[in-house]
């Protein structure tokens, strides 16, 4: 979230902002509640996600490669990010006062958590969304060139564009600070995150203002072009199974049609498109909205929590879309239902 200097000064003189989240102790405890049990979730959720992709064979593959990165991400997220906003929330309702770092911005402190927490969540983000977008780009080419696939797509190829998703997403999330001076990161008492914001100005800087729009530029670059890159390979998907509905009723087989298992994959890296850009989006129109002015402060505790939320749907994704992955799942976590299946 972005502030204006004046603006900043007049809120550490003002109460907290009495949101639809904390204005109440029931409320609050709720609110913590909620961020502690989304805490476990993404835990548990992303490291069953990595023992599966590691522990099976079957799951070592380019696209299980970029699942592990993803939950790497999630990861981050519930370990970083979350937990911050529980230690000064629950700081809060115990001492009834913030931790002293929570009214000042990065530039006015030492040493401030933001200026770890906050590009860790910005850069695991960018992570998530570049992706989300090379898992696209997989699918879709062993959807429409099934006979290319083993060519292009290879796990060194992968590997690399992992290597460079998450290079270039810190360095995007560093950026702000990195190119002006005006930009600082602050715990907002708002979104009750760490977000970035104007530093001791007074008024918006059309350099920090073009800076700040990369972020929802950049995302939605890649989210729309992933929306349109999932609609061109479902939609041949829906020809290849016409093709194969006309093939079996003349007994005529070819292998240049993508198989089931490449089909069910590029359906479910589909919702993940999806279910990542109905939890982004409000962010984004948030980011835009703020730099224009508006302040929106419900509103932003709303898009924020939304997004970080996204970080545990992933493992129900793959869970309630890919049947192999259940499975693996549920051998994992119940080896001895497993052992009384096999002594039978």
């Amino acid at each position: 979230m972005i502030k204006t200097g004046s603006t900043m000064m007049l809120d550490r003189a003002e109460p907290a902002h009495c949101t639809v989240c904390c204005c109440t102790l029931a409320n609050k405890i709720l609110m913590v509640l909620f961020m502690v049990l989304l805490i476990f979730a993404t835990l548990f959720g992303n490291l069953v996600t990595l023992a599966v992709v590691v522990g099976t064979k079957h799951f070592h593959t380019s696209q299980g490669y970029l699942k592990a990165s993803l939950a790497v991400a999630d990861l981050a997220v519930g370990i970083f990010v979350v937990p911050l906003s529980v230690y000064a929330e629950v700081h809060l309702m115990v001492a009834e006062s913030a931790p002293e770092w929570t009214s000042n911005n990065s530039q006015l402190v030492n040493f401030h958590p933001c200026n770890i927490i906050g590009p860790i969540f910005a850069g695991c983000t960018f992570v998530s969304i570049t992706t989300i977008f090379l898992l696209t780009i997989e699918r879709s080419i062993a959807v429409l060139r099934p006979l290319h696939k083993d060519s292009f797509i290879t796990r060194k190829r992968t590997t690399i564009l992992i290597f460079l998703s998450w290079v270039g997403s810190f360095f995007l999330a560093v950026s702000p600070m990195v190119f002006s001076s005006e930009i600082a990161l602050e715990y907002n008492s708002c979104s009750r995150m760490c977000n970035y914001a104007l530093g001791t100005i007074g008024e918006f800087p059309s350099q920090a203002w073009n800076i700040l729009l990369l972020f929802p530029a950049f995302d939605f670059t890649l989210l729309g072009s992933t929306v349109v890159i999932n609609i061109i390979s479902l939609s041949s998907i829906r020809q290849h199974s016409k093709h194969r509905k006309t093939l079996a009723e003349t007994e005529i087989q070819t292998t240049s049609n993508p198989t089931f298992s490449d089909i069910k994959a590029a359906k479910t890296i589909g919702t993940l498109t999806v279910a990542f850009t109905a939890s982004f989006t409000p962010i984004a129109v948030f980011v835009v909205g703020n730099v224009l002015g508006n302040k929106w402060c419900n509103f932003s505790f709303f898009a924020f929590w939304i997004l970080a939320t996204n970080s545990c749907w992933n493992v129900i994704i793959y869970s309630v879309r890919d049947q192999k992955f259940r499975l693996c799942a549920h051998k994992l976590l119940m080896p001895s239902q497993r052992q009384n299946t096999i002594k039978t």
